[in-house]
């Protein structure tokens, strides 16, 4: 590929949510988007920061950038998105996919909200399949790849292919699809289609739980994908792939924060507006998921 379409790729760790968050710039013209960052959250004591966010900022600041978009894969389970925050803090538009109102109808009936507006509309762009637009002078498109969730998608920024919740690392595997709206078969087709782009294809994840201890990683190609991943290497098919999928999921507790999280990455990072008052409140839905881990 044309160097002028290898975008820098920049990621920030958050060992609290083993997430990661990316700065992907233009090195012609220093315009570069943020990718999943993360809004701080302790459950405990219920307190909120801005430290993943600011640590964003100040890279930002110091590398001479200017924020062209504030980006997120999907409305995560396991952690707070900052898209608002970075909004407020930058004036770069927000963007998702656009399958993200089907989350927003479907999480708003578990909440019980029926005035919340389900239509998108608290992102200003929302992404098709297929959509294409820029960073600086780089190329980008948004490729549909549900499964993990109804509303993921994988951008494609040059040479580089943001997959989050699709594709692990190749010693990690895939992620789960038993959240509301996930589906197995769904996300092997992701997978697939994910697996056609070129083998130089650079491929970084959106979450690494260092399975052995090992250091976090979060960078592969398509390549290694393919000839590495543990649950999707040459030789495995779609049926083998289903029945290793479920019978994992249905080992793994659902996340911590997932009833606390929806409820703001499906408002794009707002939090809840405070009450007579002053203070903000969550609301968890109780008996509402499966997975409870009692042992």
């Amino acid at each position: 590929m044309n160097d002028l379409q290898k975008p820098q790729v920049t990621g920030f760790f958050d060992e609290r949510t083993f997430s990661v968050q990316y700065v992907v710039a233009d090195p012609a013209t220093r315009k570069c988007a943020i990718i999943d960052p993360v809004l701080d959250f302790d459950e405990k004591s219920g307190a909120t920061a801005t430290i993943n966010a600011d640590r964003i900022l100040d890279f930002i600041e110091t590398q001479g950038l200017t924020v062209q978009w504030i980006l997120d894969t999907h409305p995560h389970a396991d952690h707070f998105s900052a898209a608002r925050y970075l909004k407020e803090k930058t004036g770069a538009p927000t963007a998702i996919g656009e399958k993200v109102v089907e989350v927003q109808k479907l999480w708003k009936g578990l909440y019980n909200w029926p005035d919340f507006p389900a239509d998108g509309s608290q992102w200003d762009k929302l992404f098709a399949d297929g959509e294409t637009f820029k960073v600086g002078n780089i190329d980008a498109k948004v490729m549909l790849s549900p499964g993990h969730t109804l509303a993921s998608i994988t951008y494609v920024i040059g040479d580089a292919a943001f997959v989050h919740d699709t594709l692990f690392m190749p010693d990690s595997g895939t992620a789960r699809a038993d959240f509301p709206g996930g589906d197995a078969r769904v996300i092997w087709k992701s997978i697939q289609q994910l697996l056609s782009l070129p083998d130089e294809t650079r491929v970084f994840t959106g979450h690494d739980y260092q399975p052995g201890d090992r250091e976090p990683l979060w960078e592969s190609t398509i390549a290694q994908q393919k000839a590495q991943n543990i649950h999707v290497a040459s030789g495995q098919n779609e049926a083998a792939f289903v029945e290793l999928r479920e019978a994992r999921d249905r080992t793994l507790p659902m996340p911590k924060l997932i009833l606390h999280s929806l409820q703001i990455n499906m408002n794009g990072g707002r939090l809840p507006a405070p009450e007579s008052n002053g203070r903000q409140y969550l609301k968890i839905p109780l008996n509402t998921l499966e997975g409870a881990a009692w042992d």
